[in-house]
Protein backbone atom coordinates (compact mmCIF):
# COMPACT_ATOMS: atom_id res chain seq x y z
CA UNK A 1 0.00 0.00 0.00
CA UNK A 2 1.30 3.32 -1.08
CA UNK A 3 1.32 6.15 1.73
CA UNK A 4 -0.84 8.92 1.96
CA UNK A 5 0.85 11.95 2.34
CA UNK A 6 -1.20 14.60 4.31
CA UNK A 7 0.09 17.78 5.27
CA UNK A 8 -1.74 18.33 8.28
CA UNK A 9 -0.78 17.44 11.73
CA UNK A 10 -2.71 14.42 12.82
CA UNK A 11 -3.51 14.14 16.86
CA UNK A 12 -3.88 10.94 18.30
CA UNK A 13 -3.81 9.70 22.24
CA UNK A 14 -0.81 7.47 22.34
CA UNK A 15 2.41 6.26 21.39
CA UNK A 16 0.86 3.31 19.91
CA UNK A 17 -1.47 5.34 18.16
CA UNK A 18 1.35 6.92 16.55
CA UNK A 19 3.46 3.70 14.97
CA UNK A 20 -0.29 2.42 14.16
CA UNK A 21 -0.83 5.97 12.20
CA UNK A 22 2.63 5.85 10.80
CA UNK A 23 2.56 2.42 9.46
CA UNK A 24 -0.75 4.19 7.22
CA UNK A 25 0.34 7.54 5.90
CA UNK A 26 3.36 9.75 5.81
CA UNK A 27 2.43 13.04 8.22
CA UNK A 28 3.28 14.32 11.37
CA UNK A 29 2.02 12.86 13.99
CA UNK A 30 1.30 14.39 17.53
CA UNK A 31 0.02 11.98 20.63
CA UNK A 32 -1.80 13.88 24.04
CA UNK A 33 -1.11 10.92 26.02
CA UNK A 34 -4.80 10.85 27.47
CA UNK A 35 -6.20 13.17 29.21
CA UNK A 36 -3.53 14.74 31.04
CA UNK A 37 -2.39 16.89 28.33
CA UNK A 38 0.87 19.09 28.97
CA UNK A 39 1.73 22.44 28.69
CA UNK A 40 4.27 21.88 26.34
CA UNK A 41 2.01 19.48 24.21
CA UNK A 42 -0.72 22.25 24.08
CA UNK A 43 1.74 23.93 22.56
CA UNK A 44 2.90 21.74 19.86
CA UNK A 45 -0.78 21.34 18.98
CA UNK A 46 -1.24 24.95 18.87
CA UNK A 47 1.74 25.18 16.57
CA UNK A 48 1.15 22.30 14.13
CA UNK A 49 -3.09 23.99 14.40
CA UNK A 50 -1.31 27.43 13.24
CA UNK A 51 1.03 26.12 10.77
CA UNK A 52 -0.24 23.27 9.27
CA UNK A 53 -3.62 22.31 10.23
CA UNK A 54 -4.80 19.30 12.12
CA UNK A 55 -6.55 16.27 12.26
CA UNK A 56 -8.29 14.69 15.06
CA UNK A 57 -8.06 11.07 14.90
CA UNK A 58 -8.93 9.74 18.72
CA UNK A 59 -10.08 6.59 20.16
CA UNK A 60 -13.50 5.32 18.86
CA UNK A 61 -14.18 5.08 22.68
CA UNK A 62 -16.09 7.74 25.32
CA UNK A 63 -12.57 9.02 26.09
CA UNK A 64 -11.68 9.59 23.03
CA UNK A 65 -14.32 11.62 22.64
CA UNK A 66 -13.99 13.25 25.27
CA UNK A 67 -10.49 14.01 24.15
CA UNK A 68 -11.75 14.96 20.99
CA UNK A 69 -14.42 17.44 22.68
CA UNK A 70 -11.37 18.91 24.46
CA UNK A 71 -9.05 19.68 21.08
CA UNK A 72 -12.04 20.75 19.20
CA UNK A 73 -12.85 23.45 21.98
CA UNK A 74 -9.17 24.65 20.95
CA UNK A 75 -8.74 24.03 17.98
CA UNK A 76 -12.45 24.45 16.09
CA UNK A 77 -11.29 24.23 12.64
CA UNK A 78 -9.71 20.89 12.41
CA UNK A 79 -10.76 18.09 10.46
CA UNK A 80 -12.56 15.40 12.45
CA UNK A 81 -11.15 11.77 11.27
CA UNK A 82 -13.03 8.69 12.58
CA UNK A 83 -12.05 4.81 12.35
CA UNK A 84 -15.20 2.39 13.34
CA UNK A 85 -15.18 0.45 16.66
CA UNK A 86 -15.39 -2.73 14.72
CA UNK A 87 -12.05 -1.44 12.77
CA UNK A 88 -10.41 -0.73 16.14
CA UNK A 89 -11.31 -3.93 18.34
CA UNK A 90 -9.01 -6.64 19.69
CA UNK A 91 -10.54 -8.58 22.38
CA UNK A 92 -11.76 -5.90 24.90
CA UNK A 93 -9.57 -3.37 23.59
CA UNK A 94 -11.07 -0.51 21.51
CA UNK A 95 -7.82 1.96 19.91
CA UNK A 96 -6.50 3.49 16.89
CA UNK A 97 -3.57 1.02 17.66
CA UNK A 98 -5.84 -1.58 16.76
CA UNK A 99 -6.77 -0.83 13.72
CA UNK A 100 -5.85 -1.99 10.03
CA UNK A 101 -3.10 0.46 8.51
CA UNK A 102 -5.98 0.44 5.07
CA UNK A 103 -8.55 1.27 7.31
CA UNK A 104 -6.85 4.26 9.07
CA UNK A 105 -5.48 5.19 5.95
CA UNK A 106 -9.43 5.29 4.07
CA UNK A 107 -10.33 7.28 7.68
CA UNK A 108 -7.89 9.92 6.82
CA UNK A 109 -8.63 9.86 3.30
CA UNK A 110 -12.57 10.56 3.57
CA UNK A 111 -11.96 13.31 6.54
CA UNK A 112 -9.64 15.11 4.70
CA UNK A 113 -12.22 14.95 1.16
CA UNK A 114 -14.77 15.93 3.43
CA UNK A 115 -12.51 19.13 4.35
CA UNK A 116 -12.04 19.74 1.05
CA UNK A 117 -8.39 19.49 1.26
CA UNK A 118 -8.21 17.08 -1.09
CA UNK A 119 -10.23 15.63 -3.87
CA UNK A 120 -11.66 12.23 -4.64
CA UNK A 121 -8.45 11.79 -7.24
CA UNK A 122 -6.29 12.67 -4.67
CA UNK A 123 -5.42 16.02 -6.20
CA UNK A 124 -4.93 19.26 -3.79
CA UNK A 125 -9.23 20.54 -2.63
CA UNK A 126 -10.21 24.18 -2.52
CA UNK A 127 -9.45 24.17 1.47
CA UNK A 128 -13.26 23.85 2.18
CA UNK A 129 -16.24 22.34 2.47
CA UNK A 130 -18.50 23.72 -0.51
CA UNK A 131 -22.49 23.15 0.37
CA UNK A 132 -25.35 24.18 -1.86
CA UNK A 133 -27.47 26.68 0.25
CA UNK A 134 -30.38 24.54 -0.92
CA UNK A 135 -28.93 21.21 0.47
CA UNK A 136 -31.34 19.12 2.32
CA UNK A 137 -30.41 17.42 5.40
CA UNK A 138 -32.09 14.46 6.80
CA UNK A 139 -34.09 14.83 10.72
CA UNK A 140 -35.45 12.59 12.68
CA UNK A 141 -38.91 11.93 10.58
CA UNK A 142 -36.21 11.38 8.00
CA UNK A 143 -34.66 8.74 9.50
CA UNK A 144 -37.50 6.86 10.89
CA UNK A 145 -38.81 6.62 7.16
CA UNK A 146 -35.83 5.34 5.80
CA UNK A 147 -35.41 2.95 8.83
CA UNK A 148 -32.48 4.19 10.47
CA UNK A 149 -34.31 4.46 14.01
CA UNK A 150 -36.67 2.70 15.60
CA UNK A 151 -36.69 -1.01 13.84
CA UNK A 152 -34.73 -4.18 13.77
CA UNK A 153 -31.30 -3.36 12.51
CA UNK A 154 -31.79 0.30 12.36
CA UNK A 155 -28.65 0.81 15.18
CA UNK A 156 -25.97 -1.46 12.58
CA UNK A 157 -27.56 0.20 9.61
CA UNK A 158 -26.29 3.64 10.73
CA UNK A 159 -22.66 1.99 12.08
CA UNK A 160 -22.34 0.82 8.43
CA UNK A 161 -23.15 4.12 7.01
CA UNK A 162 -21.65 6.39 9.41
CA UNK A 163 -18.37 3.85 8.33
CA UNK A 164 -18.66 4.21 4.38
CA UNK A 165 -19.51 7.69 4.88
CA UNK A 166 -16.25 8.51 7.20
CA UNK A 167 -18.16 10.36 9.89
CA UNK A 168 -18.18 8.25 12.99
CA UNK A 169 -20.23 6.47 14.90
CA UNK A 170 -23.34 7.91 17.06
CA UNK A 171 -26.90 7.57 18.30
CA UNK A 172 -29.99 8.73 16.13
CA UNK A 173 -29.61 12.47 17.53
CA UNK A 174 -25.83 12.96 17.07
CA UNK A 175 -26.36 10.97 13.63
CA UNK A 176 -28.62 13.53 12.39
CA UNK A 177 -26.07 16.09 13.77
CA UNK A 178 -23.04 14.74 12.24
CA UNK A 179 -24.63 14.53 8.71
CA UNK A 180 -25.21 18.48 8.83
CA UNK A 181 -22.28 19.08 10.00
CA UNK A 182 -20.32 17.21 7.29
CA UNK A 183 -22.57 18.46 4.59
CA UNK A 184 -24.28 14.96 4.01
CA UNK A 185 -27.32 16.11 2.26
CA UNK A 186 -30.57 13.58 2.79
CA UNK A 187 -30.13 12.62 -1.49
CA UNK A 188 -26.32 11.46 -0.52
CA UNK A 189 -27.82 9.82 2.31
CA UNK A 190 -30.50 7.92 0.39
CA UNK A 191 -27.82 7.03 -2.31
CA UNK A 192 -25.22 5.57 0.63
CA UNK A 193 -28.24 3.54 1.91
CA UNK A 194 -28.77 1.87 -1.73
CA UNK A 195 -25.36 1.07 -2.21
CA UNK A 196 -25.16 -0.93 1.28
CA UNK A 197 -28.34 -2.86 0.26
CA UNK A 198 -26.59 -3.45 -2.85
CA UNK A 199 -23.71 -5.01 -1.20
CA UNK A 200 -25.15 -6.87 1.66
Amino acid sequence: MNKLKIDQAIVVEGRDDVDAVSRAVDALIIPTHGFGITAETWGMIAKAYEEKGLVILTDPDYAGEEIRRRLTERFPESVQAYVARKDAITADDIGIENAEPEAIAIALEKALIRAGIIREDGEPGDNHSSVPAETVFADMADLRDLGLVGTDGASEMRAELARSLGIGYGNAGAFVKKLKGFGIGLNELKEEIEKIRKQR
